[in-house]
This record gives structure tokens, sequence and C-alpha cells, in this order.
């Protein structure tokens, strides 16, 4: 069956094609003309991924899938979430701003200042991925979930792109998710996680 991938990043797009897999003919935007922007105003990453889902079906008229993700601290509630580069100082958070989009290392820098004091237990994270499915009929969400622990202080430079993965400590490797191998990223992919389980579930609606 076809499929629209709805992202505009070729990595991602190479990516999710693999996690699909041979049973679906996945279509992206370049094979497309004039994919509009949609803009995530969604308040969780369920929300956009939904959003993004509905709205490039309703344009293409093709079942679509689509995700959000990003870092949750749990001691901060969950933050930074959805709000990713444009996580709010404390000052632009005490005016009731949501900010300005931050560069890679002022995100490392607020995340460690904001648990400045916090002990390991209490530093426990999530790298979250959370896709959706639409074809006008059916709606299907899936999350997939990569957990660990933020550490205290920066001790690497963060790949470009992926600040949080600087500070993201994986106990199960004893090492940081940065310095994963492309085997050990493997096994605790989670955008790869979550389209597992969305596959598995679309697959049963053709049935």
């Amino acid at each position: 069956m076809k499929i629209l991938i709805a992202t505009k990043n070729p990595g991602k797009v190479r990516e999710i094609k693999f996690f699909l897999g041979s049973g679906f003919e996945a279509i992206s935007f370049s094979e497309l003309v004039d994919a509009p922007d949609v803009e995530e105003t969604g308040k969780t990453f369920e929300d956009n991924a939904i959003l993004k889902a509905k709205k490039y079906f309703e344009w293409s008229g093709i079942p679509t899938v689509a995700d959000d993700s990003g870092l949750e601290i749990d001691y901060l509630n969950g933050e930074p979430g959805v709000k990713s580069r444009r996580w709010p100082s404390f000052a632009e958070a005490s005016a009731g701003k949501l900010g300005r989009e931050k560069t890679d290392q002022e995100l490392i820098d607020m995340a460690l200042e904001r648990l400045k004091g916090v002990p390991r237990e209490k530093r426990t994270a999530h790298l979250v991925a959370v896709g959706a499915y639409y074809d006008g009929k059916n709606l299907i969400t899936e999350r997939g979930s990569t957990d660990g622990y933020i550490v205290e202080e920066q001790k690497a430079q963060c790949e470009p792109g992926y600040p949080f993965r600087a500070i993201f400590w994986m106990p199960r490797f004893d090492k940081l998710y940065q310095d994963l191998t492309p085997e050990e990223h493997n096994q605790i992919n989670h955008r790869k996680l979550l389209y597992k389980k969305l596959v598995k579930t679309i697959l049963k609606l053709e049935k």
C-alpha cells in the first residue's frame, strides 16, 4: 500500500522508509509538488504527530505517517518536550514568553542549569518519539522511548543538531547516547521502536 512520510528531512525519510519495510510503497515530499508547511502547534508530541498526519492526508489523499520527538526530563515535569528549540529560559518563562530559538549549546546549558544540585536518581529523562497514521478513516498513534538520565556536567562536544545526546547517559551501555555504536543505537532507537509498533497496527487494518 502507498503511504506518505510526512517530513521534509531527507535523512528522516530514508530512516523511516527502512523502518516501514517492504510492505509499503513509501512516498516522500520529493515525489510530490508544493508540499505545504504545517506549523506544530500541539501541546504534546502526540498532538503534533496527529496534526501533521491529518493535514498531509487532507492535502495529498495518501495515507500518511508523521511523528514528533524530543527530550522529556522527569524532574522538570516533562520539559523541554515539544518546546524543543524554543525552550524558554528562566527570564523568558517569567515574562510568559515561549522564547527565541536556541543554539545547541544554549539548550545543553539550560538543561544543566535547571538540574543544578539535583541528585542522580532524580535526573531521569526520556528521548521520546510519537508517531501517527491517518488514512481519512483510521487514526493510530504509537510511542517509542529511550530511557536514561542527564549527567551533571558536559564533558563532550555535542553532535550538531542533537544537543541533548551529549548529556544523556545510557546506563544500559554505560556511556553517553552520542557515543553509542551503530549496533547499540539500533537496539534502543526510539523512532525505530515506534514505527515497529505502528507498522504492526497498520497491517492489521488491511486484514
